[in-house]
Order: C-alpha cells, then structure tokens, then sequence
C-alpha cells in the first residue's frame, strides 16, 4: 500500500448497546460499513481501512474491496481500536494524521470528511473535529445531541471549551451540535490513549473531554448539515429512505426540462421542436419592431405663429400667363426684416423665372 500522510480509520464492532450487527445491516443492498466505507473513499484524501474485532465484518470489508483490520475485543472506545489499527497499519509512522470516522454515517458526504481536516493547519491544534448549527428546540434539549461549546476564531472555526449533553450555552446565541468526526495528529493520537479516562469524561460520556482536562488543543469546523447517524430502527429506516432515492437518481437517465422556440421564429421557418434548455441558455434574440411610418400629413401652418415666425411669406407672380405662386422663404428673420430678406429671395426666383417657357 502506497503511505500517505493521512489515514483514515472507521472503528466497527458488533456489539452495539442500541442496534447490535448494525455495521451488517442491509442499506439498499449492501452493509452499512460498506456505504461508509465508500465515502471515505469518495473523499480523496488517503487510504482507508476498517478496524474491527469481528471476522465476520473483516470479510463483508474485503469482500467488496476493502482493507480491514482485527483488532482486540477489549478496547473501551473507538479512538483505542484506531491507535491500535494504526500501529499494524503503518508501523513506519508515516501518516501524520488520522481521521476515525465513525461506520454509522452511510449518508456522510464526502465533502463533510474532508471539512474535518481544515483546523489541522494550524500547527498548535492537536484535535479537529465538526459541528453544526442547532435550529430546533427539539434538537437543543435532546440529550442524545452533544453540544459543542467554543469560542469563534473567525470565518467557520471555532476553539472547543467544553463538550456537554445539556443545553449549553445558556442565554441568546447560536449552539452547535457536535458531530462525532476526529481527526487526530499522530503524536496527539497515542498521548490520547495513553490517558485515564477523566472525572468529566465518565459524567457527561464524552471521551472527548479526556483530551480537554489534559490540555490538549481542540478545534472544530462549522458545517451546514449534521449527517445521519444509525443508532436506533427508526434512524436505520431514515438511512435507507435517503440512500434508495440517491441511488435511483444515480441510475434513472436525467429529465431534462424542455422549451420550445420562441413563436416568432417559427413564423420565419419551420421550427425544430423542443429543445434541451442546457442548449437555449443564451439570450433569445428578438426582431426590433420596425420604425413607425413618417406621416402622410400635409404642412398646415399655425395661424398663430403667423406674426413673430421664423419662416417669412412672400407672394411673387410669375411671368405672364403663369398661375400665381406662394414663396416661402427658410430664413430665420424677425418681424422687422422679413421684408428684406424675403426681397433677395423674391429677386433670385425671379432670375430663376426668366427662363420659364411661355
């Protein structure tokens, strides 16, 4: 196996309190410990490989491609069957973090796994870990929900101070609902395992807190969904709800909203039927409308510009035997010197007239 400087490790045993075999239990066709161990591939970040104490669930693992490895029945937690996998995986030290995913998250996005290694380039950070925003009353005072208590550090980071079952904080402000996702320095790792199990720790049942009363640095990262855990039947039955609709919209072809050409195409040539929308994302294009026509209307002049106009008017006659025209003379003049001006024009109309046939 190539080493790489991180490992991710999903801790699985039979024995659960709540659901005992879950990591066998079927998920839209396959194991559940499968579907976790398929997302912690999806995520791209180093090799993967599931410690457990069963034979049985070592061989579903490899069954379906996997690593596994056996490890001790005794272990009392999840980080001490890791730091034990990691011992017999890389025994060289090379990978210098480790991720314990837990293997009840079939429905954890990919993306959620790589979220957890973000505090991790903070070098005084030994411990990374996840919360979301709680939005329910419901979810605040559950028990079941472990709150995680911090101070901001900007953006979506924050400092863990306290882990807790209780509502917490008290007072106005957001909570977080902690999500059981760790990623570990080596080094943090095996100091972690090495400590006893501490007076918070065994009060509240969070293991976490061991690594908080022995002053060790943890940071969390804010994410926008916690995803499902399988602790109870009802939380099996939402698992395969969610997992059989990804998985038929995985294999159903894509209805792709249609829209037929504008209507003032297809007067200009036969339209081609609908189209995919994908392919009409540009802006349609439609005709200008066509400059209105210049009126017909003949010139009437307003009589009541007739004294202070600029268009001047002056009555000339043609040569003998012609009919009597209207002059209008374009010269902007005032009322004083219409006269004049209108004489030159009179004058050069009547050199123009001199050569009109009788």
């Amino acid at each position: 196996m190539t080493p790489a400087p991180i490992l991710i490790l999903i801790p699985a045993r039979m024995a659960a309190t709540r659901l005992p075999g879950k990591p066998l239990l079927d998920i839209s066709g396959l194991p559940m410990i499968v579907h976790v161990l398929g997302r912690a591939l999806a995520a791209d970040i180093g090799p993967v490989a599931v410690a457990t104490e069963s034979a049985e669930i070592a061989e579903v693992v490899r069954a379906h491609g996997g690593t596994a490895i056996l490890t001790r029945a005794d272990h009392a937690s999840g980080s001490d069957r890791i730091h034990e996998a990691m011992g017999k995986m890389d025994p060289q030290g090379r990978a210098g973090i480790i991720v314990n995913l837990q293997g009840d998250f079939p429905t954890i996005p990919p993306s959620t796994i790589r979220d957890v290694l973000a505090p991790l380039d903070d070098p005084s950070v030994d411990i990374a870990t996840l919360a979301s925003r709680i939005h329910t009353e419901e979810e605040d005072r559950n028990p079941n929900v472990v709150k995680a208590v911090g101070t901001s550090l900007g953006g979506r980071r924050c400092r863990a101070l306290y882990f807790t079952r209780a509502t917490a904080p008290h007072g106005e402000g957001p909570r977080y609902h902690h999500i059981g996702l760790y990623a570990y320095r080596r080094a943090a790792l095996e100091r972690f395992v090495a400590l006893p199990p501490s007076p918070l720790e065994q009060q509240e049942k969070l293991e976490q807190l061991r690594a908080l009363e022995a002053g060790m640095r943890i940071d969390f990262t804010i994410v926008d969904a916690v995803p499902r855990g399988v602790d109870t039947e009802a939380d099996l039955e939402s698992a395969r709800r969610i997992l059989s609709k990804s998985q038929a919209a995985a294999t159903t072809p894509p209805s792709w909203p249609m829209r037929k050409w504008p209507s003032w195409k297809s007067r200009s040539r036969a339209s081609p039927g609908p189209i995919p929308i994908s392919l009409s994302l540009r802006p349609i294009r439609r005709p200008r409308p066509s400059p209105a026509p210049p009126s017909r209307t003949p010139w009437r002049r307003s009589p009541q510009a007739r004294p202070t106009s600029a268009w001047s008017r002056s009555r000339i006659r043609s040569p003998a035997g012609s009919p009597t025209s209207t002059i209008f003379c374009p010269l902007p003049v005032s009322t004083s010197s219409a006269s004049g001006s209108c004489r030159s024009a009179t004058s050069w109309w009547r050199s123009k007239a001199q050569n009109w046939p009788t």
